[in-house]
């Protein structure tokens, strides 16, 4: 079932987004090379207690930590570790926030010192892959125009769009519906209306578009160990358009 918010609600989404957001500045920042994931997590941690918000993904159905940190091959949920990042390491950062009973969640891919120019690419284009994505999020669309846009456009590079994970709907559950995927299931979707809120998350892989979980039952990594790139935002759509509160 899609729940509608009202404007009291998009307000408060509103300042989880901007948590979210400003967690993400800072993983930008700290986000350097002969950084632990572990400490990123614990600075992401820090900062969203502060500002009298919760961390979202902390304990989440047995999630031991506050952001997801996947490098490299590593598409979604990466556990934060000891593992040091080194240059030419790409880093997912994917990290949610709840606070007066909203949530907002958002992700982004960081290159860590110089990369190779083929990472770097697959770091734009996955980014590009979201805004096209998002520029279909108005009234009378299908959900399935969303999923086209990414597709097409990461496929044009030949690219992999991961078919396992995909999109939410979000607000006073982290995870809401509707499903929102990365590509055309066949099914033109539920129309797109006022109201709604999606987190839009393309995750797209330099390689294959196949996947698979790694032991600890969470992290999924590319199935040819090529990397893979992470662009997420929580957006609404109001009576007046598409607003992505988490940019």
């Amino acid at each position: 079932m899609i729940y509608l918010k009202n404007s009291a609600d998009f307000q408060k989404m509103r300042i989880a987004g901007g948590v979210v957001r400003d967690v993400l500045l800072l993983m930008e920042e700290k986000a350097v090379e002969g950084v632990t994931t572990l400490e990123l997590d614990k600075l992401a941690y820090d900062y969203i207690i502060s500002q009298n918000a919760k961390p979202s993904f902390l304990h989440y159905e047995g999630f031991p930590a506050s952001i997801c940190a996947s490098v490299n091959e590593e598409v979604v949920h990466g556990f934060p570790s000891k593992r040091v990042l080194k240059e030419g390491d790409i880093v997912s950062i994917d990290v949610g926030a709840v606070i007066n009973g909203f949530h907002g969640d958002a992700a982004r891919t960081f290159a860590i010192g110089k990369v190779s120019a083929e990472k770097q690419k697959l770091i734009e284009v996955t980014k590009q892959c979201f805004f096209l994505g998002a520029a279909e999020f108005k009234e009378g669309n299908r959900l399935s125009d969303i999923g086209k846009a990414v597709q097409n456009y990461a496929e044009s590079f030949g690219y992999g769009v991961v078919r396992e994970m995909v999109g939410h709907g979000i607000g006073r559950q982290m995870h809401e519906d509707p499903e929102v995927p990365n590509y055309f299931t066949g099914r033109r979707g539920e129309r797109l209306q006022a109201g709604m809120a999606l987190a839009i998350e393309p995750m797209i892989n330099l390689g294959v578009k196949d996947i698979y979980m790694k032991e600890n039952g969470w992290t999924v990594v590319t199935a040819d160990g090529k990397p893979s790139a992470h662009y997420e935002n929580t957006t609404i759509l109001t009576k007046d358009g598409l607003e992505i509160l988490t940019l």
